[in-house]
């Protein structure tokens, strides 16, 4: 740790890298670029959370949690993903009751521009907590995460095929509450979603009744929500109960997720126009499906995290999963946002967006306090880069 707050203190400009899972340019540094990869591991399980840290990956903590009889409450589509740099982004699960990943975080270990190491806790007023949990790596270098548990649990999940589009809209509530979570994926064809996810925890499933409220019909066999990929690299299905940990992710940790060669995007709408976008999207998909590989529409609950994608609203994501075009991706992007423009969406902050950070700023009540804790916090702009001060409408020369 000293080395680390060494090497922070006498820094210009610096950046952490992590797992490598973002598809913008929010870990590019002015000047260095630093790993935690080979820093002391951590993994220690106290009253109602578990502290690891940093560059931990989800997949690599989760199977000793379960097995000291904990669990948490959301995992992300994948474990190949790090604690600190999920937060950081706002990465999220899915679910109605489910909030963002960095809503569980209870305490931060961070270093400072100066090198000095803060530990940061809830405070009775709020404090720093709520505005440092996903803070894009702008405040300084996150060491250590502390998450709420919960005791362990199992869940099973099962897949729907061929779900008319109108089935879904209709009756968004009732097919979104119908699991703990519910994962809705589609190719923006024939007016349908080809696949939706049911994840629950209780083993009760009704394949008839879903049926009804889907107008689907339950996979004869596992299935990977990108057609024609290989099933084995998903987390098993076919109503098969199981670790919390080994059902929430889509992809199994010990494979490649999702195609494995991909661009990536992800907008996140109030729930209440959650249908209307995606109505929006299906009308006008002739400018965007033919670089799409897959998209998955998840619900997530509101948070008071001062930058989430969800902060005070729950709210509709939705993904995109594009070929590794850069050129046509980009003008997809473009007419994925002029559809979404008229339901003020928040992008995921590490995949590819080109929304005005003007009206992505104006969707968030609490992002000029996020500002101030920034400069607060790293006054001379020590972590910032180009993404980070043309986020928050800095001089950018300043920072050069």
């Amino acid at each position: 740790m000293t080395e680390l707050q060494e090497i922070v203190a006498t820094a210009r400009h610096l950046r952490v890298l992590g797992t490598g899972h973002t598809f913008n340019d929010l870990p590019d540094s002015r000047g260095d670029l630093i790993s935690l990869a080979h820093m002391p591991r951590r993994f220690e399980v106290g009253d109602g959370t578990v502290a690891v840290d940093a560059s931990t990956r989800y997949g690599d903590f989760c199977e000793p949690l379960d097995r000291a009889g904990f669990g948490l409450e959301a995992l992300a589509s994948l474990g190949h993903i790090g604690v600190a740099g999920a937060c950081a982004t706002g990465t999220h699960g899915s679910g109605d009751r489910t909030k963002c990943l960095p809503a569980a975080v209870a305490a931060l270990d961070i270093v400072t521009a100066e090198g000095e190491l803060v530990e940061v806790r809830p405070s009775a007023t709020g404090g720093d907590l709520p505005g440092l949990a996903v803070a894009l790596g702008a405040v300084g270098v996150v060491t250590s995460v502390t998450l709420d548990v919960v005791p362990r649990y199992e869940v099973r999940q099962d897949v729907y095929e061929d779900v008319p589009l109108a089935s879904v809209l209709d009756r968004f509530d009732e097919v979104t509450s119908a699991a703990d979570s519910v994962s809705l994926f589609t190719l923006w064809e024939g007016r349908r979603f080809h696949q939706v996810w049911c994840k629950r925890r209780s083993d009760d499933a009704d394949h008839g009744a879903m049926v009804r409220l889907l107008g689907g019909v339950p996979a004869d066999g596992p299935r990977h929500p990108i057609p024609g990929h290989d099933p084995d690299a998903c987390t098993e299905q076919m109503g098969v109960a199981g670790p919390w940990h080994e059902r929430l992710p889509h992809f199994r940790t010990d494979r490649t997720p999702s195609s494995g060669e991909e661009l990536q995007s992800e907008y996140v709408v109030d729930r209440r126009d959650g249908p209307a976008a995606i109505a929006a999207l299906f009308d006008a998909s002739d400018a965007f499906a033919r670089v799409v590989q897959v998209s998955e529409v998840r619900t997530v609950a509101a948070d008071d995290l001062w930058i989430s994608p969800s902060a005070g609203r729950s709210s509709v994501a939705i993904h995109f999963t594009w070929f590794p075009k850069l050129e046509p991706v980009l003008a997809a992007v473009s007419a994925v946002e002029s559809v979404l423009a008229p339901f003020h969406p928040r992008p995921h902050w590490g995949k590819i967006w080109t929304l005005p950070v003007e009206s992505v700023r104006a969707t968030y009540p609490r992002f000029a306090d996020f500002a101030t804790l920034c400069d607060r916090w790293d006054p001379e702009r020590k972590f910032a880069n180009r993404y980070v001060d043309s986020l928050l409408g800095r001089d950018t020369e300043r920072s050069a």
